[in-house]
This record gives structure tokens, C-alpha cells and sequence, in this order.
């Protein structure tokens, strides 16, 4: 798997553990219907954005095994919803290194790019 830059996927977070398959990695496949491609850094900014899109992140869900989210963490996000938080201005920080090269087919490269944080 490679990510953005053409290079091997790097795991994202295992605290929280992340990923459509909670493997850590921003990895993708069949059933992954919301592409969740990008390792996003979370803001108390894009967390409150994303509720008001009615995917609250920040809400513990213990029958899900989900922790709930708060700024800082690193969470899988999916490629569309990071391009809408970005494109209304809202949209978190990402790690390049860990974010699938899927993420290009809904993603702006360039806009990817600049938010990276390991670049």
C-alpha cells in the first residue's frame, strides 16, 4: 500500500486504535464505502464541523468500542468529509505519510499537501 507521496502507507494511530479495519493504518477496501483514507490530526474546530454534519466523533460510543475523539488525536477520516470540512474551511491537519493514496480520488492533492504536517 502507498500513501500520497508514492511511498509505503505508515500507520496513523493505535491510540486510538484507527482505520476502517481498527488495524491502525488509513488502508482500504471492499465495504469501506466512506473511503476512510485520511490520517487527520484532530481539531476541537473539525470535530465540532463534523457533528454539525451529523458524524459526531467526539462522543464516546462504548457499544462500538469507540473512545470518542479530542484535538490532538489521530484518527482515519473519510477522504469526502475532509474534503468538505476543507473546502468550508474547517479542515484538520493530516499526516502524508499515513494517508492512502485512494484519498486522491476525493481529495485535492495540493490542499492534502499543504496540510501536512510531516512534510
Amino acid at each position: 500500500m502507498k500513501n500520497i507521496l508514492g511511498e509505503d502507507l505508515l500507520p496513523c494511530s493505535t491510540d486510538p486504535m484507527t482505520g476502517f479495519y481498527r488495524d491502525g493504518c488509513c488502508r482500504t477496501g471492499p465495504g469501506d464505502h466512506g473511503v476512510h483514507t485520511v490520517c487527520a490530526v484532530m481539531t476541537n474546530e473539525f470535530l465540532a464541523f463534523s457533528k454539525s454534519r451529523g458524524n459526531d466523533l467526539s462522543t464516546p460510543r462504548p457499544e462500538f468500542h469507540f473512545p470518542g475523539l479530542k484535538e490532538g488525536d489521530r484518527w482515519c477520516l473519510c477522504a469526502p468529509r475532509w474534503q468538505e470540512a476543507y473546502e468550508a474551511g474547517h479542515a484538520p491537519k493530516i499526516v502524508a505519510g499515513a494517508t492512502h493514496m485512494g484519498s486522491l480520488e476525493h481529495c485535492d492533492g495540493k490542499a492534502l499537501r499543504e496540510y501536512a504536517v510531516d512534510l
